[in-house]
């Protein structure tokens, strides 16, 4: 079987479709192999993603399929359909070699069945990735241009700015220019984390006092972090100057430029992913200027606060040492939130509701809910005894890894990433602002990727499945249930409970069994 592959960056109908490149490749099979091939061809299809990558869900499922029963031959439209890397492209290559797989592009012609059509194809991947870089070098200098003018170049302002345009050497431009109102509640952000060293802690202040976003809702966790991370409100002084440099941004402006009158901009902070998702760039590759907009925050205090945050980094509930709780993700309060487990001092746990600690009772009063009625369910499950309806629940929960699990995995790799990172900017931040922060922040990223690798570790026997298909077990699921592992016992919670509410006094539990084929 030969196989054809196809992609686009950009989901649009104009130029190279992924429909055209297939039909291209379906004629150029029918002609050099026969009807029947250009017909049978299994075709795998990337649209949305970058050459600049492997890591494309089609493509990989190409190479697994390939390793699994090696096709005739591998047929794009264009080379760079399949990489603009030559380093990917080399090892693609070298892959499809060892797995007597021929590689065609039929646009530029080249067949690795022959010496020289392998060295063309060569010469042209080096092509490809010259085109690539040269186009991200034309943007960065493009954006370094832009950014001596301390202009804003668009998109929703921060909390305390809005967007201005004026006539400069007849072009109209974009600047920042202050909301008072908007500016004095960020200051008050920035004075109460400071003060209480704990996002939770300024949440619980801003609810208190009624504070709310531009969109007249509460300030969350998140919202807050987002304001105490943006430099926007960084004061260009001397230690906003080491500072930058220290962590490896690029600075545009002269040493002058920072005397503490004005405000910083960070360039390139963030890059766009598939979805218009927004994905943190490294400190490498911010462009810092100094703004046109007043500076808000000192230097030295905003310093302070990435500091802490960077200590306080994922530092909320961390489970109990002695106890899992079973419940964690399903329990919710009679007001709708969810209730996460906390420690107690005596070496049990209970549960609380989130809404509640998160504004100091004010939006909920509830009782904690204890963490023994974590048995009081298990017992109600050891308690089923249809045989046949249970399987139809294991087959439908399949067990696979709970999501969180995807998500402390990534957590991990970003926390690496991070740690390298600043590893290699010590000897820029030597003897400057920036050093203290750096360094503590790399003691907080080597302790939380411990926790990470220990709390994957533990999570790990929880990804095997349980065979349903013994129905003399499942005839007496309590003997199951015993033999799980808690992990295993969360995961068929998830699968069976539908709900789970906690009201003060009463937990009121609701069972979901698959229903039979035959019914509706």
């Amino acid at each position: 079987m030969i196989a054809i592959y196809s992609r686009k960056s950009k989901q649009t109908d104009r130029g190279e479709s992924i429909g055209n490149q297939i039909e291209l490749c379906r004629q150029y099979i029918r002609a050099h192999f026969g009807a029947r091939d250009a017909e049978e061809a299994r075709v795998y299809e990337d649209e949305g993603f970058s050459g600049g990558t492997l890591a494309r869900p089609q493509f990989q499922q190409m190479m697994k399929d390939a390793a699994a029963a090696p096709f005739r031959a591998v047929v794009v439209y264009r080379l760079d359909r399949i990489s603009r890397s030559v380093g990917d492209f080399a090892g693609l290559i070298d892959t499809l070699e060892r797995l007597g797989i021929g590689f065609i592009s039929i646009r530029e012609q080249f067949d690795t069945t022959c010496p020289m059509g392998r060295a063309m194809m060569y010469v042209s991947s080096v092509f490809s990735q010259l085109e690539r870089e040269t186009i991200a070098e034309r943007i960065r200098d493009n954006m370094l241009e832009l950014s001596r003018s301390g202009r804003w170049l668009g998109g929703v302002t921060p909390t305390g700015f809005r967007s201005e345009s004026i006539q400069r050497n007849n072009k109209t431009i974009c600047r920042l220019q202050p909301v008072p109102e908007e500016l004095r509640l960020v200051r008050q952000i920035f004075d109460c984390y400071l003060q209480t060293h704990s996002l939770t802690g300024t949440e619980a202040a801003l609810l208190a006092q009624g504070a709310r976003t531009r969109n007249g809702r509460p300030f969350s966790r998140w919202a807050l972090r987002g304001i105490l991370t943006n430099p926007v409100y960084l004061r260009a002084d001397d230690a906003a100057r080491d500072y930058l440099r220290g962590i490896g941004a690029a600075l545009c402006a002269e040493e002058t430029a920072f005397d503490g009158s004005r405000g910083v901009l960070v360039y390139n902070r963030t890059a766009r992913q598939k979805g218009g998702r927004q994905k943190p760039n490294p400190p490498e590759s911010w462009i810092a200027a100094v703004g046109e907009h007043p500076g808000l925050i000192p230097g030295r205090d905003w310093v302070q606060v990435q500091r802490l945050l960077e200590q306080n980094r994922q530092k909320g509930y961390r489970k109990p040492r002695s106890h899992r709780a079973l419940l964690s993700g399903t329990l919710r309060c009679v007001c709708g939130a969810y209730m996460r487990p906390k420690a107690l001092r005596d070496g049990r746990f209970c549960y609380m509701c989130t809404a509640k600690e998160r504004s100091r009772r004010r939006e909920c009063s509830v009782k904690n809910c204890p963490g023994g009625v974590d048995g009081l369910v298990l017992e109600q499950l050891a308690a089923l005894s249809e045989p046949e309806a249970l399987a139809r629940a294991l087959e439908a929960a399949r067990f696979e890894p709970a999501p969180e699990r995807d998500a402390l995995r990534a957590e991990l790799r970003e926390t690496e990433a991070r740690l390298a990172r600043l590893s290699g900017s010590l000897d820029r931040c030597a003897g400057t602002e920036a050093e203290d922060y750096v360094l503590q922040s790399i003691a907080a990223l080597h302790r939380r990727g411990d926790a990470l690798r220990r709390t994957l570790a533990e999570e790990q026997s929880a990804s095997a499945p349980v065979d349903p298909a013994l129905p003399e077990r499942l005839s007496d699921f309590g003997a199951v249930l015993r033999d799980m592992t808690l992990p295993r016992r969360r995961s068929l919670v998830r699968a069976l409970v539908s709900g789970l509410t906690w009201d003060g006094e009463t937990l009121r539990l609701t069972l979901w069994i698959p229903p039979r084929e035959d019914r509706k």
